[in-house]
């Protein structure tokens, strides 16, 4: 069982979690999170091979795993995986909806086939494993779905409309479900997590158009922070979980100013996201069938990515940031009546 109090590095011995496109990238990460404190894992992704490599590696680092090799916008190949983990632990305490698919192109460059793509995968493949988590948490009454989604949810930017519009489906589908789950009383718990820019092979296999190779908008942060808080908002319950200064402030400033961003972004979108480096146009893709090999959790990054981040430690500690602010300032009250008086 899921509890809010549990802490971030307790071991979660016997906690079932199914992690959508475990395989690479963050939800590679999030299936070793999980596994370095022992959880069971479904490992669900449609590439064979990364698929098993991160059930050997969540296995040696002391979890449980099975290989569940699905396609998330195939509902009914959602449904069989789920099932198939009900059947080996009886259960689903946590269900990590990661799997994405982007494109790199204007919109009027974008083929019918492939923007409908990067929908059913992005969008629809989040809500066919959002319906096969809740047909097995709701008879129990507890279990935490996680909606691993992006600043983009909030800001879109240019060059990734299928993906910018998913990730907002996705928050629009995520609180109008919230919202029936709290009037049927049930416990199921649904949160969502909007990241910044991480380094993974996203880059290097997303389709695209452009004439270089695509890369994530500066500051970008390496996926087991991302993972991090993906566990983290597994085990408190909180709405929604920002990750990352960039994340906060693409928000934020979408609330405040959003036609300075729109202008802003047409000036630095686009070689904002392109590298120096020519792109391959024969190199392969993931959007309609998965890439060969193992990519493993990091994309070519690394030099410039960051482990940590000051946002997310202030985050999760925002109870004790807050109590010490307000102390603060009532210090600095009594220090200011004082002076007054004299």
């Amino acid at each position: 069982m899921v509890t809010a109090a549990a802490s971030n590095d307790a071991p979660l011995g016997g906690l079932v979690v199914v992690v959508t496109g475990g395989s690479a990238g963050i939800g590679r990460a999030t299936v070793c999170a999980f596994a370095r404190r022992g959880a069971c894992i479904g490992v669900l992704a449609r590439g064979r091979e990364g698929v098993l490599a991160a059930c050997r590696e969540a296995e040696q680092l002391g979890g449980e795993a099975i290989a569940l090799v699905a396609d998330v916008a195939d509902p009914a190949a959602v449904e069989a995986a789920a099932a198939e983990v009900e059947q080996r632990w009886g259960r689903i305490d946590v269900w990590v909806n990661n799997a994405m698919a982007t494109i790199y192109a204007p919109v009027d460059q974008i083929g019918d086939a492939d923007f409908r793509r990067a929908t059913d995968v992005t969008y629809l493949g989040a809500v066919w494993g959002t319906r096969a988590a809740l047909a097995r948490m709701r008879p129990r009454g507890r279990g935490v779905v996680v909606q691993v989604g992006s600043a983009l949810a909030y800001r879109s930017i240019p060059l990734q409309a299928p993906y910018c519009a998913a990730k907002a489906a996705l928050r629009g589908f995520t609180d109008s479900l919230r919202s029936e789950l709290i009037h049927e009383g049930s416990a199921v718990r649904l949160t969502m997590v909007q990241l910044s820019a991480f380094n993974t092979p996203q880059f290097d296999w997303g389709r695209s158009v452009m004439p270089c190779k695509a890369q994530p908008v500066l500051p970008v942060f390496q996926p087991e922070l991302a993972a991090a808080a993906i566990v983290h908002a597994a085990l408190h319950a909180r709405r929604e979980w920002w990750v990352g200064w960039p994340a906060v402030k693409a928000i934020v400033a979408q609330r405040l100013m959003p036609g300075v961003l729109d202008r802003l972004l047409a000036r630095q979108g686009w070689q904002g996201q392109q590298s120096d480096e020519p792109r391959d146009p024969r190199a392969p893709d993931n959007l309609h069938a998965p890439v060969p090999g193992d990519p493993g959790a990091h994309g070519r990054f690394d030099a410039v990515a960051r482990r940590h981040s000051v946002q997310w430690w202030l985050s999760v500690r925002r109870g004790p940031v807050i109590a010490i602010a307000l102390a603060l300032l009532a210090l600095l009250a009594a220090a200011a009546a004082l002076l007054v008086r004299r």
